[in-house]
């Protein structure tokens, strides 16, 4: 698997199914939506024309929940990063017809951007929603949450910023939370696993698992002080 440095890259890329749908909101509102990867640091107050809280997300998949939870604050600004194209036309579709003014897309690798393209502690939380679990023993090094990674976004978090990371697989879910317990810069918001905030959206995906008697885990944990990134290379 490709690595930037000693940083694993954010995702494995998978060929998948375009709707025609899809393909034309790719085609025709990727311009007006997204922000092309270019090694510039973004002025996400220009961007978004104001100033207010910023949010990431990582993964959006097919876009509902990242939508619902931009119309549902319309007084934050999100920025989702997405590399598969069904999901980024799909995610399009859903920004044009709810109108979102403050949801943009960035369809590239999440380290890349991270380190490129993103200010230090210029965010107020970051959203991981149901990353690839890589369920088999040998692929278990791809996952995403990994201290490197977790190290990476806490350079970019603000004082009191927060991480929110939600699994369906237990095993993942212990893994996370070891790597959070030992980031030094984060503090856990509950003593391990938290209730399910109001501010996520349970996909439909999700509200099966439930019905089935499948567990989620949340995990929430924010920025506790500032540390030099000197001392965390």
């Amino acid at each position: 698997m490709s690595q930037h440095h000693t940083i694993l890259r954010s995702f494995v890329l998978r060929q998948g199914r375009i709707s025609n749908a899809q393909r034309r909101a790719y085609e025709t509102l990727l311009s007006n939506y997204g922000i092309p990867f270019a090694e510039n640091l973004l002025d996400l107050e220009n961007i978004f024309g104001r100033n207010a809280p910023k949010y990431l997300e990582i993964g959006s998949g097919m876009g509902e929940t990242t939508a619902a939870i931009a119309k549902a604050h319309p007084q934050n600004d999100y920025l989702t990063i997405e590399v598969h194209t069904p999901g980024v036309g799909s995610l399009l579709i859903q920004i044009e017809e709810l109108g979102l003014t403050n949801l943009r897309v960035i369809q590239y690798d999440a380290v890349e951007v991270l380190n490129r393209m993103l200010l230090p502690e210029c965010l107020d939380g970051v959203h991981i929603f149901f990353p690839d679990p890589w369920p088999k023993l040998r692929h278990r090094k791809r996952r995403l949450i990994q201290p490197e990674f977790i190290n990476l976004l806490c350079k970019h978090l603000k004082f009191g910023g927060y991480i929110h990371v939600a699994t369906d697989w237990e095993n993942y879910a212990m893994q996370i939370l070891k790597v959070l317990r030992n980031e030094p810069r984060l503090a856990n918001t509950t003593m391990d696993y938290a209730p399910h905030p109001e501010y996520r959206p349970l996909t439909k995906f999700e509200q099966r698992g439930l019905r089935l008697g499948h567990d989620v885990w949340d995990l929430v944990f924010k920025r506790k002080y500032l540390i030099p990134d000197s001392l965390y290379q």
